[in-house]
């Protein structure tokens, strides 16, 4: 006999019997489901059953038709059902019971007051044949972007498409994708999403779109205007035509997803739009005496240790997988995601686990943001098997490097470290991800949508964020950032120059490192913020991407497109397994390290910090592409030095690929020879036998 499956097919199903509707409440005492059926409202009655699944079949749940639902129960404070706080819209009357969305709901509409309301979908789609491009992990190149910032002020998208998902996958957006080595995209936030009360208050909004209104509709903002007009259905459309465009271009599509907290923010008096009014209880986290416990810092944290919640994350991946075509996530806050029922950390949760072994989302690559705001809430290097997390070692260990190394040098003489942690971060942090999981399992960085861009990184010495209203207590304070001397945009032409080379210098080690590269977009085309480093609640001209491009401009988008072509057709660049010295492990490289005069590191040398210069040779031990290997020297300081290339065994030449100095003339070159770099600097060779 098969296992009952008491959560299965939640939301409205189309069968047999006709549309049926199920929703879970534990808590409720009565819920009834509304049909806008014009010119009246239908008020159907929730059947309960045994595992506290409330249904109904009614043939008038079609296509188009709106719906909400309404519940009886016991008072919010002891976290159930039954709340009358406040709703979308805003106070209700005394008594009066608010319209909640189903959780399930695969398409939102708005109604005369701007409250949102289900919709029943037609999800038929012709996808045409086409498939998803499934890009191996180690050629992946990851291409972070909201979806209206990215084409917002595009010349070349159609005006009635700029900042829409159609503009996204516009013939001349795709072909700039291309152009830049762009494997896949990851799109900021596209569930449906609200603005927080706070914001609303202050005549804001929240543009990044981290306040989850429904987990299965996407937003509809982000779709055209012909689409919105024409309705939910319509903009699921469009959402799947642009993933059916992209990958046919071979770039696959993975969203940023928020399942640790929702919009329904605080407690007395905050929002209750849908899981609150369900069954606050089951789906977010309270403490022993029913207090709320929030992890996120957004007012709410998701209960995962709950079925319905663990299996509400697991239906919206799988339909965004499967219905939607999503090749990949990643999760915000995802260590919240792996709290036990005693709000603890554990690698072992059964959600991280099914998401990385569901069949459903095989093959669909699963990143995590490793830590969130709680207790215990670093977790950098403990996901499980399978997970992708995000590098945030990386990111600040390449940022102290060619920064603020550098400005301490330059203040007082000697920079504080030398290049032994950097070297580490450059081969695949092996010191942060276990053997078993490889360099793969870190998705490196250096910029992402919170914190500075790649230009204002290396303009300011402190966030400039008065204008979001926070009198600039908002955004992080630890930004490893260097100005090189003035504060904000120069004239000066030697700081320009400074600030462009180590721009280069970050973008190189990003994409010469072991790991998964992440660019966030527009840092090639020096995009800046003017110095605010917490964009989240700016929807203008300040985030979006400038296309007006000068020509240092351009040099910056022809070296991260060059870099992308070099990590591509150098597999020593992009090992997948760690090697085990003295043993050759396939697909690993075989790595050795080299001084300045060429001579292999000693280990007084790497944690000196007067030794700022070092030669990474990566011998790749194929199993798939032919053997290669590559020569990396990098300079960490502002003084010169002559350096001799590394000798290795079988290699006759070096070829020179890239170099951050762009005043360079690259020409072949032996091992032996001696190459003068008179700033920092990365260098890139090819080994010729």
């Amino acid at each position: 006999m098969p296992d009952i499956d008491p959560l299965a097919d939640l939301g409205v199903r189309q069968g047999p019997d006709g549309p049926t509707f199920r929703v879970f409440s534990s808590s409720a005492e009565r819920l009834e489901v509304v049909i806008d059926d014009a010119p009246h409202d239908r008020v159907v009655p929730l059947t309960r059953d045994e595992h506290d699944v409330w249904s109904a079949t009614d043939a008038a749940l079609t296509p188009g038709r709106r719906y909400w639902l309404r519940v009886d129960g016991s008072d919010h404070a002891d976290g159930t059902a039954g709340e009358t706080a406040r709703a979308e819209g805003g106070e209700h009357p005394t008594g009066e019971r608010p319209a909640l969305l189903d959780p399930y709901a695969r398409g939102l509409g708005r109604t005369g007051r701007g409250e949102h309301r289900a919709t029943v979908i037609d999800e038929s789609f012709d996808w045409g044949g086409v498939e998803k491009p499934r890009t191996p992990l180690d050629r992946v190149v990851v291409y972070e972007a909201h979806v209206r910032g990215l084409t917002r002020l595009a010349p070349f998208v159609p005006d009635e498409l700029r900042g829409t998902y159609a503009g996204l996958a516009a013939d001349t957006t795709i072909a700039y994708l291309k152009g830049l080595g762009v494997t896949a995209v990851q799109l900021l936030p596209v569930h449906q999403h609200v603005d927080e009360q706070r914001l609303v208050a202050q005549g804001i909004e929240n543009y990044w779109g981290y306040n989850t209104l429904s987990y299965f509709a996407p937003h509809a903002a982000y779709a055209s205007r012909d689409a919105q007009l024409a309705g939910a259905s319509a903009v699921v459309r469009e959402f799947k035509g642009m993933v059916r465009l992209l990958h046919e271009a071979g770039i696959e599509v993975w969203l940023d997803v928020v399942y640790n907290h929702t919009a329904e923010e605080g407690e007395d008096g905050g929002p209750v739009t849908s899981l609150r009014g369900l069954d606050a209880g089951a789906y977010y986290r309270h403490d022993a005496e029913g207090r709320p416990v929030d992890v996120t810092g957004c007012g709410n944290s998701l209960d995962t240790s709950h079925p319905a919640a663990h299996r509400l994350v697991m239906d919206s991946l799988r339909y965004w997988a499967t219905e939607m075509q999503i090749d990949g996530f990643r999760f915000d806050l995802a260590a919240t995601l792996g709290r036990d029922a005693g709000h603890v950390f554990d690698p072992a949760h059964p959600l991280l686990h099914d998401i990385v072994s569901d069949p459903a989302l095989a093959g669909v690559k699963m990143v995590a943001e490793p830590w969130d705001v709680g207790a215990g809430g670093w977790q950098t290097g403990a996901f499980p098997d399978g997970w992708i997390e995000w590098n945030d070692r990386f990111r600040n260990r390449a940022r102290d490097f060619w920064l603020t190394d550098v400005a301490t040098a330059r203040a007082q003489g000697t920079p504080p470290t030398g290049v032994g942690s950097f070297a580490s971060k450059l081969s695949g942090s092996s010191n942060v991800f276990s053997h078993d999981r490889g360099p793969l399992a870190g998705l490196n960085f250096v910029t992402a949508h919170d914190g500075f861009t790649l230009l204002d990184l290396v303009s300011h010495d402190a966030k400039h964020n008065l204008s979001n209203g926070e009198q600039n207590r908002d955004g992080t304070d630890d930004n490893r950032s260097f100005n090189h001397g003035v504060e904000g945009h120069s004239d000066n032409p030697w700081i320009s120059d400074a600030r462009r080379r180590s721009m280069r210098n970050l973008l190189g080690t990003l994409f010469v490192s072991s790991g998964v590269p992440m660019l966030t977009a527009g840092d090639e085309r020096g995009r800046t913020q003017r110095g605010n480093n917490n964009g989240y609640c700016t929807d203008s001209e300040l985030t979006w991407v400038d296309w007006a491009t000068q020509p240092w401009q351009q040099g910056i988008h022809d070296d991260v497109a060059t870099l992308a072509r070099i990590r591509r057709e150098n597999p020593a660049l992009r090992p997948t397994r760690f090697g085990v010295e003295g043993a050759c492990t396939l697909s690993a490289n075989d790595i050795t390290w080299a001084d300045a005069s060429g001579a292999e590191m000693r280990q007084d040398e790497w944690e000196d910090p007067r030794v700022r210069t070092l030669q990474y040779v990566a011998r790749s031990t194929p199993e798939h592409e032919a053997p290669n290997t590559v020569l990396v020297l990098v300079h960490g300081a502002e003084s010169a030095a002559a350096v001799t290339l590394a000798r290795a065994e079988g290699v006759a030449g070096w070829e020179p690929l890239w170099s951050s100095d762009d005043s360079a003339e690259l020409h072949p070159l032996e091992p032996g020879d001696e190459v003068l770099v008179s700033a920092p600097t990365v260098v890139v060779f090819r080994a010729v036998p």
